[in-house]
């Protein structure tokens, strides 16, 4: 089964579930549409992956990714059977290209696929393309943009795989950071001014990675990944307390380390945490023509450590928060807000996958 990148397919907004499938875990996220721009959160929860699972986004056990995903189906307690799922951006090449107004789907594609072969290192049948007009071309009114974006069609069938084999059924296949995007979109709209104008950084703050983008107005205008990660400081632990990697993860996330854990391991590694940002900003103004950033979101399991945040503002001198993606939204009954108060920000690209039934 081939999957179109970013294409709804099938009847108008069916129940959508978000499914995000990262090295560490599954999340899973179900919203309903309240109208006006509004959601209610229906249901989240999330379940943790074997080491070795997904490795750098790809998936390496099938048989215990789909697990997770059942587990978590389960344990959320939807109904729903249609997803939204994610590819890691590096597994995705993206290209903005001109092509006349006015084509046809059918000439769009030709053209599409023509323009693809220049930018894609892979033969076009090993690939599962997809593009979207964005509007109308800037200074070329008789021209539009288009994003390509193609991906190794083994990538998007090992997803595709894992939630079939889980009983649920793939109805659109996003860029996580396009995800992502989405979901701080709702977040950003609620600074001064709707954020018009303002240049937000995002450091979603992985297991492996920290994902870095800048945005103004909606747009990504600056992106690139570092190697850091929870991970490292899991490591750490497995170093100084000769634990299993297992154990130190399950250990630090239950918060039941030896006296001592976050002066000589935690702190080190939010000092770390902070410099790795503050370099990435250091790099976004050298390499482009922006001098300031106007706000800092952190995400992804890591942006809960108390204090972090706050060393974050202090090494930067810019305003920096905690994102949660469910912001502003309603809350089913069956929803505890504790635990999500507490989790909220590893949910962004969840939120943002399950968002696109509305789109």
């Amino acid at each position: 089964m081939a999957i179109d990148l970013g294409l709804l397919l099938g009847k108008k907004n069916p129940p959508l579930i978000g499914l995000d499938i990262s090295t560490s875990g599954v999340k899973l996220v179900e919203l309903s549409d309240l109208g006006k721009n509004e959601f209610r959160l229906e249901r989240f929860a999330s379940e943790p992956l074997p080491r070795g699972a997904v490795v750098d986004g790809n998936i390496e056990n099938i048989e215990q990714v789909s697990e997770a995903v059942r587990r978590v189906w389960k344990k959320s307690g939807t109904r729903a059977k249609h997803v939204a799922l994610g590819m890691p951006p590096a597994a995705v090449i993206t290209k903005k290209i001109i092509l006349p107004a006015g084509l046809s789907e059918d000439e769009l594609e030709v053209q599409v696929e023509s323009e693809a072969n220049q930018y894609i290192p892979f033969a076009l049948d090993e690939v599962s393309l997809d593009f979207d007009v964005i509007g109308i071309a800037e200074n070329a009114p008789e021209d539009v943009d288009v994003l390509i974006a193609a991906t190794r069609k083994e990538k998007v069938e090992d997803r595709v795989a894992v939630a079939e084999s889980a009983g649920l059924k793939p109805m659109v296949m996003d860029i996580e950071s396009y995800a992502a995007r989405a979901a701080l979109d709702r977040i950003t709209a609620q600074l001064p001014k709707g954020g018009h104008g303002q240049i937000v950084a995002l450091f979603q703050i992985g297991a492996q990675v920290t994902h870095v983008s800048m945005l103004q107005d909606g747009q990504t205008i600056y992106e690139r990944e570092q190697p850091f990660g929870g991970n490292q400081l899991t490591q750490d632990i497995v170093r100084a307390y000769g634990l299993s990697f297992e154990e130190a993860e399950s250990k630090k996330r239950a918060g039941e380390l030896p006296e001592g854990f976050e002066r000589e391991l935690l702190q080190p590694f939010m000092e770390n945490a902070a410099l790795e940002v503050t370099r990435a900003i250091q790099f976004f103004f050298t390499s482009t023509p922006y001098t300031h950033i106007d706000q800092i979101f952190l995400a992804g399991g890591c942006a809960i450590i108390p204090g972090l945040v706050e060393l974050v503002a202090e090494r930067t001198k810019i305003s920096s928060s905690v994102v949660s993606p469910f912001k502003g939204m309603q809350l089913a009954s069956n929803v505890r807000e504790k635990q999500l108060r507490a989790e909220a920000p590893s949910y962004l690209v969840a939120c943002g996958l399950a968002m696109r039934r509305f789109d």
